[in-house]
């Protein structure tokens, strides 16, 4: 069934209870591989209750992928899941994440964009407590086969990498088990854990999932880039360019401009295959 994009983009949003505490931060942490060296001050920053700030891609795990799969079942879209792809992800900040909170979680449909062959649906989800708005998020979700509809093609949103060499370069080892941690955040897609499911997805071995390489991504910046500090991150935006297996690096490259970070992750066991791609962390 063709998308009805009218239909999709003119229906009400569906909103949602979320919750999460201290628990749910040190897990998600944890699955991006923070901890290491356990004893780290740095580390226990992520890791231990007493300490604990909240690196702001948590926001794309909290409520456990309720806004995506939701906004996949929206009025207008019937689509098939197995053609489904995360192209892209943004997050914007209102303020920092609280370690422990309740919020209200309103989920649409933004914007769709027919790519001829393929559609781009951008789901929207905007969270807010008592105190106001925390943060918007949209995922760029590419459906293989579901272009034609009509619509406008959507922009292109591509950033030139400086051509000087990174200020910044980081190695961030991929654990074995590591996408075995990071799917207790919510993502349950087999294709990161049972090897039998990725071979009929067409892969060797189980992907990582690539929120993880996001989250990863970020915690590096914050580190390295930003002096440890999440609250001063105020957007985060990547496209998805590659896949990476668990077992391998990434190499992080950042160049840093007076108010954002440019970023650009590549695999590098497969002579540097890209990973994320127009990554950008908008910073105060």
């Amino acid at each position: 069934m063709p998308i009805d994009a009218a239909k999709a983009l003119a229906a009400d949003p569906r909103l949602g209870d979320i919750g999460w505490d201290h628990k749910d931060i040190q897990l998600y942490h944890l699955g991006l591989g923070a901890g290491r060296p356990a004893t780290d001050p740095d580390e226990l920053r992520y890791t231990l209750e007493s300490k604990l700030h909240v690196l702001p891609s948590f926001a794309t795990v909290a409520g456990a992928g309720m806004a995506m799969m939701g906004g996949l079942a929206a009025p207008g879209i019937d689509i098939n899941l197995a053609h489904v792809l995360h192209g892209g992800q943004s997050i914007e900040l209102h303020r920092p994440i609280p370690v422990k909170g309740r919020a209200t979680s309103t989920a649409r449909v933004a914007a769709l964009y027919d790519k001829g062959k393929a559609a781009v649906v951008v789901l929207r989800t905007e969270v807010a407590d008592a105190d106001g708005p925390l943060w918007t998020s949209d995922a760029q979700i590419f459906v293989r086969g579901e272009g034609g509809f009509g619509g406008e093609r959507g922009p292109s949103v591509r950033e030139e990498l400086p051509e000087r060499a990174p200020d910044r370069v980081e190695e961030r080892h991929i654990r074995e088990d590591q996408a075995l941690l990071y799917r207790l955040s919510g993502d349950w897609n087999p294709l990161h854990a049972d090897p039998e499911f990725a071979k009929t997805a067409g892969f060797d071995q189980p992907i990582l999932h690539g929120l993880c390489s996001y989250g990863m991504t970020l915690k590096a910046v914050v580190d390295t880039a930003l002096g440890g500090d999440v609250s001063r991150v105020r957007a985060y935006r990547t496209r998805f360019a590659g896949i990476v297996f668990p077992g391998e690096t990434l190499r992080i490259r950042m160049w840093q401009e007076p108010v954002r970070v440019l970023v650009s992750v590549t695999a590098v066991e497969r002579d540097d295959a890209p990973v994320l791609a127009d990554t950008v962390v908008e910073h105060a």
